[in-house]
């Protein structure tokens, strides 16, 4: 298993550290922040001021511990739930990630609870949502995360079923209609280049599809569950005790959960408590630090996808398309 050092691909507070002239007194991390988040704002990535709010962020908060950039063009499918490679994280790091949305209430719930905590996660958005709530994606970019895509129309029985054709044109329409409602208009290519398919199905066709257009195709290292019915409280609980054991990754959420939106101020006041560290990603030059899986490494989604579809056996050590 291979860990890139740290600076490779990131944009940490610790590659801020070389010794300074002694006239100049240390910039305070806020500040760093803020440069960074401009620099960003710079590539035309993102459309507005990413980080307004970034020097406001006191001690008390979680915040964003660094950024790294991810680098389409490294063919990336990343998440081992379902890929057998993963963004490179430290102990204890985590990025946070929101399918399904925007959903009115719920989806507002979570950006206020994220802007309380001057976190930055990154949402995969469901095209005909965007559509129908413009304003949340517009707050998404505004407050600063990076958002994603998850088809238009989010089959109930996902885009595995469908041709290639049909499964194309539905992502096509997605980061169409996320990028008008999210940037005011649509291009050739999506702003953010970040897929994550519904119910996880993907093809090999579609992942090299999407790779050759150097879009990052993710899954997750983690998840909450959150599709089930459960309290709050235990919808805690259970994504508590999957980190602990873990001890990083890439979590799954849905913002579209009005259990996960009432859990969610807890969960970040824990990470606080307990010593994890947010990192937020963006797209970049990279290199993206990537990791292999651990030998023996098996797909869990494809049983979860063989259930949905009716299939009886789950294939192992798939490749990540390329």
């Amino acid at each position: 298993m291979r860990l890139d050092p740290p600076g490779a691909g990131d944009r940490s507070e610790g590659s801020h550290n070389a010794p300074r002239p002694e006239s100049k007194p240390p910039m305070p991390f806020a500040t760093r922040v803020l440069q960074i988040c401009l620099a960003v704002l710079a590539t035309g990535a993102v459309a507005s001021p990413v980080a307004a709010a970034a020097a406001d962020c006191g001690p008390q908060a979680l915040g964003v511990s660094r950024i790294v950039e991810i680098d389409g063009g490294q063919r990336l499918a990343l998440g081992l739930q379902t890929y057998p490679r993963a963004l490179a994280l430290r102990d204890r790091e985590v990025v946070l990630t929101f399918d399904d949305g925007p959903t009115p209430g719920a989806t507002s719930r979570v950006l206020d609870a994220l802007k309380e905590e001057c976190v930055r996660a990154t949402f995969f958005l469901v095209g005909r949502h965007a559509e129908e709530t413009p304003a949340l994606v517009r707050r998404e970019v505004e407050e600063g995360h990076s958002v994603g895509h998850h088809s238009y129309s989010h089959p109930a029985r996902t885009l595995r079923l469908w041709s290639d054709a049909t499964a194309k044109a539905d992502i096509e329409r997605g980061f169409a209609a996320v990028d008008k409602a999210g940037f005011g208009a649509a291009g050739p290519a999506p702003k953010i280049p970040f897929f994550r398919f519904p119910g996880f199905a993907d093809t090999p066709e579609l992942v090299r599809w999407l790779q050759d257009r150097g879009i990052a195709v993710f899954g997750a290292d983690l998840w909450a569950s959150d599709w089930q019915e459960m309290t709050p409280q235990a919808e805690l609980d259970l994504v508590l005790s999957r980190l602990e054991a873990a001890g990083r990754g890439v979590i799954l959420f849905h913002d579209s959960r009005p259990s996960t939106a009432k859990m969610l101020p807890d969960f970040l006041k824990t990470l606080k408590t307990r010593g994890y560290r947010v990192v937020h990603m963006v797209p970049g030059a990279g290199p993206t630090p990537v990791e292999d899986a651990k030998p023996g490494w098996t797909s869990a989604t494809e049983a979860i996808i063989a259930k949905t579809l009716g299939k009886s056996k789950p294939r192992e050590g798939r490749s990540n398309g390329n």
